[in-house]
């Protein structure tokens, strides 16, 4: 039969969610038994044209998206019914009249702007109050600053401004809009109302106009009209979520104490909440959830698969993470004294210091290869479980760990984060995190569910879960303590004016 419209009338439907991250873009189809059909990837490039700079030119995002969803399209015979997107969050995609793209997007972990930081908490007396955050590095309105402050003839081109995911919506439908999980992290949202704060935006002289519409995650907010990725035009496509919130989705970390602990380029350890609330020491993140009147709270650490892979890249090429892996379980737990400090690219929780730097200490002449790469599993894990104490320091009772993300495909590294946090961490029946969640969002926007806990609760098996080893336990507690003390010690020495 030709592919016409009986052909078409005859497909499987399936939910498209395309994920834009750091390293790639996932697109992955799912049918309406929640199971995976189809997948696609493209890799992305990182530049850093300074040290601490991080930045993507948004034309990239587009072609790699065009990439993995024809990719996945070309695997099956079905019909896209509903789009959810989702990515990385806090990049700042300019875009000026007609919507051209003014300079490369600034992303989630460029540490210039440290100075516009200082500059929005003294401009914004009422920002954590707002916000339910300090102002940091990574997050959105620093970098519409340093814009304003570096590149004033680009800040005067700017008409939008828009996030990551939301660039590929408005090249895919046309249109600008976001939502409130994404948003939350721009510095510029009210969490607890769930909209623009026009206070802030009035105390930042930012236009508000810049700013895009917005919705919740499941909420169908424009439809496709650019045909290059073989998606029918007039598909629903929904607000999506930042990369967090949608990959909580994906494994269903929609209550408060299912925690979702995410092994990506970076690290987080993720809960939901019912209602919001802020870590005293603001070293957690409060934010919207993708789940409509919800919220979550995450820790996130900047460098976690990060750190592997710069690892690997510098001291092992052309081996595989498995490999890596390998040689590190050959090594007893505490890699014989060998520590990491994971901090290339700064540190977010809980220190809130861009001026962090990667440490290994305690090397001796006993120490080999597999120890170094041992301690950088290891350095990861205590890394998170920064995170998990602030969680705990906020009340949140962890009832279960979910793993996700491409760390959490090792068994050796979840052994080693299970045994460093005490807890056990499960794995799911789909291991694809946001771009999974971003399905389900979809999913419940064109009525295949009533609501995103029926959709978690019809589509998400629990897996294999991995235990705390006793033995390890002990040695990771003293472990841990002095993780903490190397940096309380080495602090002094990442000041930025040696």
């Amino acid at each position: 039969m030709e592919k016409g419209e009986g052909f078409l009338s005859s497909m499987v439907e399936l939910l498209l969610g395309v994920d834009v991250g750091t390293s790639g873009v996932k697109a992955l189809l799912v049918d309406r038994g929640g199971t995976v059909v189809a997948s696609g990837h493209a890799e992305l490039d990182l530049h850093t044209p300074r040290p601490l700079w991080s930045e993507q030119d948004p034309e990239d995002w587009w072609q790699a998206a065009c990439r993995s969803v024809r990719e996945a399209l070309d695997q099956v015979d079905g019909l896209v019914v509903g789009v959810g997107l989702t990515g990385q969050m806090h990049g700042s995609v300019f875009l000026g009249a007609g919507g051209n793209v003014i300079r490369p997007a600034i992303l989630w972990n460029d540490q210039r702007t440290e100075a516009e930081c200082r500059e929005i908490e003294q401009r914004v007396p009422r920002l954590v109050e707002i916000t339910c955050n300090p102002a940091l590095t990574g997050f959105t309105a620093p970098k519409i600053l340093w814009l304003r402050n570096h590149e004033p003839d680009n800040y005067r081109r700017v008409k939008t401004v828009l996030l990551p995911k939301d660039y590929i919506r408005y090249r895919l439908t046309g249109q600008y809009f976001s939502e409130v999980s994404d948003a939350s992290g721009t510095s510029l949202l009210d969490v607890p109302a769930r909209r623009w704060s026009e206070e802030i935006l009035g105390q930042l002289e930012i236009p508000a106009d810049w700013m895009p519409p917005l919705g919740e995650g499941p909420e169908p907010t424009t439809k496709v009209t650019n045909d290059d990725w073989g998606v029918p035009i007039g598909t629903p496509v929904v607000g999506g979520g930042g990369d967090q919130a949608a990959g909580a989705v994906g494994v269903g970390s929609i209550q408060e104490g299912v925690v979702s602990t995410a092994i990506g380029t970076s690290g987080v350890v993720f809960s939901a909440l019912d209602s919001p609330s802020v870590d005293p020491q603001l070293s957690a993140h409060t934010f919207c959830h993708a789940v409509p009147g919800k919220w979550h709270v995450m820790g996130v650490m900047l460098s976690a698969a990060g750190s592997l892979r710069w690892f690997r890249d510098t001291f092992c090429p052309g081996e595989s993470y498995d490999s890596i892996a390998q040689m590190g379980a050959t090594v007893p737990a505490g890699a014989e004294g060998l520590f990491f400090l994971p901090y290339l690219s700064g540190e977010r929780s809980p220190h809130k210091n861009p001026n962090a730097r990667a440490v290994f200490f305690g090397a001796t002449l006993a120490h080999t290869k597999a120890h170094f790469a041992r301690a950088v599993f290891e350095g990861v894990a205590y890394g998170l479980r920064d995170s998990y104490e602030l969680l705990k320091g906020m009340g949140i009772a962890i009832t279960e760990a979910r793993a996700t993300g491409g760390g959490a495909r090792s068994d050796f590294w979840l052994q080693v984060l299970s045994d460093v946090t005490n807890a056990p961490h499960v794995r799911v029946n789909v291991d694809e995190g946001p771009s999974y969640g971003a399905a389900l969002l979809a999913g419940v926007g064109i009525g295949w569910w009533p609501s995103v806990e029926e959709a978690c609760r019809a589509c998400i098996v629990l897996g294999n879960r991995i235990e705390p080893d006793a033995g390890n336990v002990a040695s990771y507690e003293k472990g841990y303590q002095q993780f903490q003390a190397l940096y309380t010690d080495l602090l002094p020495q990442f000041r930025t004016d040696r």
